[in-house]
């Protein structure tokens, strides 16, 4: 009996999960601040963290020749995320906000690290079985 991997170790699937999940805190802030739920206006909130969310992947597969699918790498790509797309916030719009960078860092590491400890959970589960 061959065991296959879950699709979610399937680097393409896992990125897009990564790529979904950035979107998804983009659009949950742009509801809470009553902001226009277009498309274009999505992509242009999100645009600074997904740039961030690219470089994570970058930097884990240069530095550990694997693709960030666990927890361990998956901070290296929260903190890319959050880094970067701070970073490239305060160049485009000229502003910080303290308050802000907490509510980020907090939403991004739910999102970007919890999907992969409840993945890697029910994987643990499955495998015990």
């Amino acid at each position: 009996m061959t065991v296959r991997a879950p699709l979610w170790r399937a680097p393409a699937v896992a990125f897009g999960i990564d790529v979904l999940l950035v979107v998804v805190f983009a659009t949950i802030g742009r509801a809470s601040h009553d902001e226009a739920l277009t498309v274009g206006g999505v992509l242009a909130t999100a645009s600074p963290f997904l740039v961030g969310t690219v470089i994570g992947w970058l930097v884990v597969r240069r530095r550990r020749g694997s693709w960030p699918l666990e927890v361990g790498p998956g901070i290296t790509v929260w903190f890319s995320t959050l880094l970067i797309g701070m970073v490239l916030r305060v160049v485009v719009l000229g502003s910080f906000a303290w308050a802000f960078l907490g509510v980020a860092a907090a939403v991004l590491a739910v999102l970007v690290i919890g999907w992969r400890a409840l993945a890697s959970r029910a994987g643990t589960r499955r495998a015990g079985r």
